[in-house]
């Protein structure tokens, strides 16, 4: 098993978006954060074996980076077909084993899997931050309860509360929660600032 710096490392060649769109909240993972998480679900005995969804996988960082820690089966589900195209070249750059399927869709209506017990949810979701988008996050852990039975996700800084009502009401459990940061660099015309250094929250789910 590759450690979590040898697997950053090997993410280190993911390409990002050409061209991000602000209406889907479009910033890349980067390779450190994504394999903190990876390394974590696979501590958690979350991956080998199982069928691992990344709801909005963008260019596939942490589809690529579950691909490389032993999933079974990876898809990667995606709205913007660009995306996937760079999704797909990054698989060709990455090399694993692992049977990895990109699917282009909404993914707040991903079908339900065969096996919810088994399969895993990794995700970046929209924050919600743009006017349109108020509510992104939500939709995306409506969608994560409905296929699996445990999921990883990405928030803005001081969701915890959201969270946990959201999680309460509806059924599940938080069983890890732990701060992450990363820098953005300019992509959008309302960025003022060359990069910027963006708090989040990370977030295991169970759900019942």
């Amino acid at each position: 098993m590759s450690t979590r710096r040898s697997l950053a490392q090997r993410l280190g060649v993911v390409a990002g978006f050409d061209d991000p769109r602000v209406d889907l909240e479009q910033y890349p993972t980067p390779p450190e954060l994504a394999a903190y998480i990876v390394h974590v679900a696979d501590m958690q005995d979350d991956l080998g074996g199982r069928t691992v969804v990344d709801l909005g996988t963008g260019t596939g960082m942490l589809a690529l980076a579950s691909a490389l820690r032993g999933a079974q089966l990876v898809v990667g589900v995606e709205l913007d077909s660009d995306a996937l195209d760079t999704a797909a070249t990054n698989e060709e750059k990455i090399g694993t084993t692992s049977e990895i399927e990109w699917v282009q869709a909404d993914a707040t209506r991903t079908p339900i899997v065969p096996d919810r017990s088994n399969t895993t949810v990794v995700m970046n979701p929209p924050f919600g931050a743009q006017n349109g988008n108020r509510g992104a996050d939500r939709e995306f852990l409506e969608t994560a309860r409905s296929i699996a039975g445990v999921s990883y996700s990405v928030h803005n800084e001081g969701s915890q509360s959201f969270l946990e009502a959201y999680v309460g009401d509806v059924g599940g459990d938080i069983t890890h929660a732990f701060e992450a940061e990363f820098d953005l660099e300019h992509q959008f015309s309302f960025h003022e600032d060359e990069t910027r250094t963006l708090d989040a929250e990370v977030y295991r789910i169970e759900w019942h």
